[in-house]
């Protein structure tokens, strides 16, 4: 049995049964109001893949040899870059939109509190963030739920339900992005039947994603008229690029 089959083999109940036991974990450190739950909650899911793949270690090594063997490293990090100007696309939205609705109508009550541009510091957090969420994610929602759901419904609705579920976890100003993200890395997944190539993607789109927040500092990409309408023609011109790779993909999976 591949290291592939392996993963799919993982019962969902169980998977469920430690994700709600590691919130149970944390949340005393919620309660208090002490940081590290989402990285300590991802160290526990991993452990537990850890545990249950363990005996998979030359399949393991030859999953991640053969990682470029369908789609090559060029072919994910464009994938990558086109998702993260997109997203750009749709932060300089939802920041138009969280302008325009007034602060106390109905509307506003779905919208966090705390500015888009806010997140984790650190090196810690960033190495969590760019290492420890995209293994954990992608084994849960590539390897774990769009498995399962392929196996009840057509391949697409489980690459729709398990993006939406994957979404669901982001806040407002990236939920849109994140699925259409989602919806990439489940397709990367399926093209290379290597659970590592999403790991890969999401790395990458992380990565990049923080590096560039850390750089700037000065908010240029949010305060400069002439790079925000470069970025949004990016953006729009990325969609494109993203949708016809999603469209043409769809018909080959």
């Amino acid at each position: 049995m591949s290291f592939n089959e392996k993963l799919k083999g993982i019962p969902i109940k169980e998977v469920l049964i430690v994700i709600i036991l590691a919130y149970f974990v944390i949340f005393p450190l919620k309660f208090l109001n002490i940081g590290g739950g989402v990285e300590l909650t991802n160290l526990i899911i991993i452990l537990y893949f850890i545990f249950k793949l363990r005996n998979y270690t030359s399949e393991f090594l030859a999953e991640i040899s053969d990682i470029f063997s369908k789609i090559s490293f060029k072919h994910i990090l464009f994938i990558v870059l086109a998702n993260i100007c997109f997203s750009y696309g749709m932060l300089y939205l939802s920041n138009l939109i969280i302008h325009v609705i007034p602060p106390n109508s109905f509307l506003s009550f779905f919208i966090p509190v705390k500015s888009i541009y806010l997140g984790f510091f650190g090196i810690l957090s960033f190495i969590s963030i760019i290492l420890v969420s995209p293994i954990a994610e992608e084994l849960i929602f590539r390897g774990i739920f769009l498995n399962k759901l392929m196996l009840v419904v057509p391949t697409a609705f489980a690459i729709l339900i398990s993006s939406l579920l994957f979404a669901s976890l982001h806040s407002f100003g990236s939920i849109f992005s994140a699925f259409i993200f989602a919806v990439c890395m489940a397709i990367l997944y399926l093209k290379s039947e290597n659970i590592f190539v999403p790991i890969i993607g999401h790395f990458l789109n992380n990565f990049i994603g923080e590096s560039v927040y850390h750089i700037d500092q000065a908010k240029v990409l949010f305060t400069n008229s002439i790079v925000m309408v470069a970025m949004s023609i990016l953006a729009i011109v990325s969609f494109i690029f993203i949708l016809i790779f999603i469209n043409s993909s769809m018909k080959n999976i």
